[in-house]
């Protein structure tokens, strides 16, 4: 019997997006660490990565660091398939999808802080969305609405200067 040996090219980009990747699952680790007094209310640092990958190598890397964040946070943090794995899940695509629309927008309104209080919106909303559709059969879960945008719009903006500020800086490879 032959064996047969699959070998996988690895690109430098497939190495970049593990290294963001990385970044963000550790920034949503020490999220997770952070005490909330509202389940669900964090401050999305690891959305901090994904507007640097943004802004630096764009969408599709996002997506990828993204959508790597999710998995690896949720296993992990051992939710993987529970509620809050789709919770999270449904507010990065949703986030993903109006920052995948937002970068055809005139960059000089739409800067690092707009488009991360843009994402968190898209996420926050994205979640109440799903949280009525599926866990919480009724209204009143959009009570909660006016806590969760204040929430977005602070971290949204706190998130969204240290990305400008991390922007301003050259990017690792761009270093002399």
């Amino acid at each position: 019997m032959t064996r047969s040996v699959i070998e996988l090219k690895v690109s430098d980009e497939d190495r970049r997006v593990a290294w963001l990747a990385t970044a963000a699952v550790g920034l949503s680790l020490v999220d997770a660490a952070i005490p909330s007094p509202l389940p669900g209310v964090k401050p999305g640092l690891a959305n901090i990565v994904t507007l640097v990958v943004l802004a630096r190598y764009g969408w599709a890397s996002a997506v990828w660091v993204s959508g790597l964040r999710v998995l690896a946070g949720s296993l992990l943090l051992g939710y993987f398939l529970a509620p809050g794995f789709f919770l999270s899940l449904t507010g990065t695509i949703l986030s993903l999808l109006a920052l995948g629309l937002a970068r055809h927008l005139p960059q000089r309104w739409f800067g690092p802080v707009s488009l991360s209080i843009l994402a968190a919106f898209a996420h926050i909303g994205g979640q109440l969305l799903l949280a009525r559709l599926w866990l919480i059969p009724h209204d009143g879960v959009f009570l909660l609405t006016p806590v969760f945008a204040g929430a977005a719009l602070v971290f949204g903006t706190i998130n969204g200067l240290i990305a400008a500020k991390l922007l301003a800086e050259p990017a690792p490879s761009e270093m002399p």
